[in-house]
């Protein structure tokens, strides 16, 4: 049985660090204005950072020039790929035909990946980029099971197959979405997506016999959340992926914070390494559990197990956890005081988690006291004012950087 490789999201140098300590064997990034993320990049200091970073843990980098590139752009393309072959990059992620042109001149020593923008339903167009310099195709989202497995089944054995498992599932077809230009002229397709699919909108219908009237379609006071998908959330379904032979798992979210990174790819790689270690013994209500923490929408298999399953659709408004949130995140130990950037209001009482990586059980307590950093005076409470803001507290167990802490609300 081969072990998949768990592909987790790097908005920043952080994030990376954070995606590495709880599991994940490779990252993905931005660059410049060459991603679908451009809020997410990473400026080429922090990708240097994180590729000398991940290739000292002898894990990979991939990144993004998935773009649909206009002419005016090659220029800009040609030299962002001659920087990431200098900078060993692992993969290069490409949509673009023509950019995968540019990649094989300027990148020769890089692999190509074709991103989920493509749109690859078919163990035809997995060939087709095969024949044109591909190693990995990201399959598109809207497949089925047997629809994955017949591509696996019927491309090269050295064309490697990566799928989404979790996450967002954008409104477009494959990511591919004009609404956000449309509406907010923020191009999805060059890296600026506005993702006006998760606004609440007021939807009113025409009367047939009475064109012009319009009558409202009333949901709640705030509107309905008509085009806001569920998020993705195929933990179920690991043992399936893994035995039809997917060699890459990936988790989207490069705008999602270090708590969201920490929680979702430990509960997956536990859930991969468990699986592996005993097949017979499967249970994925634990690792669900965990992935219940960081829900803000609804869960949805989308179409995996059913092309015709519309339970996808999300009508419970903004994305809101009730019940936890991120609590801080461990910088220095102490066995008595140990400090941490807080990320959310702590006040003594206050119910943390400590999130450990590679094991899914989490680690409960009470906070007893909390300490300023400077004075080391007594508080209450404290509330993050800036960035990287600090707190003082006992933390019962021996812990480490970067370890993140979760906030029973």
């Amino acid at each position: 049985m081969k072990k998949p490789e768990l592909l987790a999201p790097a908005g920043s140098f952080n994030k990376a660090k954070i995606a590495f300590l709880y599991g994940a064997d490779a990252v993905y990034a931005g660059t410049s204005s060459l991603s679908l993320r451009t809020r997410a990049d990473m400026e080429e200091d922090d990708l240097i950072k994180t590729i000398k970073y991940a290739h000292e843990l002898g894990k990979k980098v991939y990144v993004t020039i998935n773009i649909y590139a206009w002419d005016n752009m090659y220029d800009e393309v040609k030299k962002q790929a001659r920087i990431l072959n200098e900078l060993k990059v692992d993969g290069i992620i490409v949509a673009d035909g023509g950019v995968v042109d540019v990649i094989k001149e300027e990148a020769p020593d890089v692999d190509i990946h074709i991103s989920t923008q493509s749109n690859i339903v078919s163990y035809h167009t997995a060939n087709f980029w095969h024949s044109n310099g591909a190693k990995r195709v990201i399959l598109a989202r809207e497949l089925n099971k047997s629809q994955i497995k017949d591509i696996i089944d019927n491309t090269p054995m050295r064309l490697e197959t990566e799928m989404f498992v979790h996450g967002a599932i954008c409104f477009g077809y494959s990511g591919r979405c004009f609404l956000s230009d449309f509406l907010a002229s923020r191009s999805a397709n060059l890296g600026d997506c506005a993702q006006s699919c998760r606004w609440a909108y007021n939807l009113y219908v025409e009367e047939t016999n009475n064109p012009g009237n319009l009558m409202p379609v009333e949901h709640d006071e705030k509107g309905t959340y008509i085009f806001s998908s569920k998020d993705l959330c195929l933990i179920k379904e690991i043992p399936e992926i893994i035995e039809m032979g997917v060699d890459s798992l990936k988790i989207e979210g490069r705008l999602k914070t270090e708590y969201y990174l920490a929680t979702v790819i430990n509960a997956y790689r536990n859930a991969i390494d468990d699986y592996i270690k005993a097949p017979n013994n499967y249970d994925y209500t634990k690792y669900l559990n965990e992935l219940e923490k960081v829900k803000t929408r609804g869960l949805t298999t989308f179409y995996f197990n059913d092309r015709n399953n519309k339970d996808f659709q999300e009508y419970e408004g903004k994305q809101y956890n009730p019940n936890y949130e991120f609590g801080g995140k461990v910088v220095e130990y102490n066995e008595d005081k140990s400090v941490v950037e807080i990320k959310n209001k702590l006040t003594v009482g206050d119910t943390l988690e400590v999130i450990i990586p590679g094991q899914i059980e989490n680690y409960k307590f009470t906070i007893d006291k909390l300490f300023d950093p400077e004075t080391d005076e007594e508080i209450n409470t404290v509330n993050p004012g800036k960035i990287g803001q600090t707190v003082k507290l006992k933390i019962p167990i021996k812990v480490e950087e970067n370890w993140i802490l979760r906030r029973k609300k």
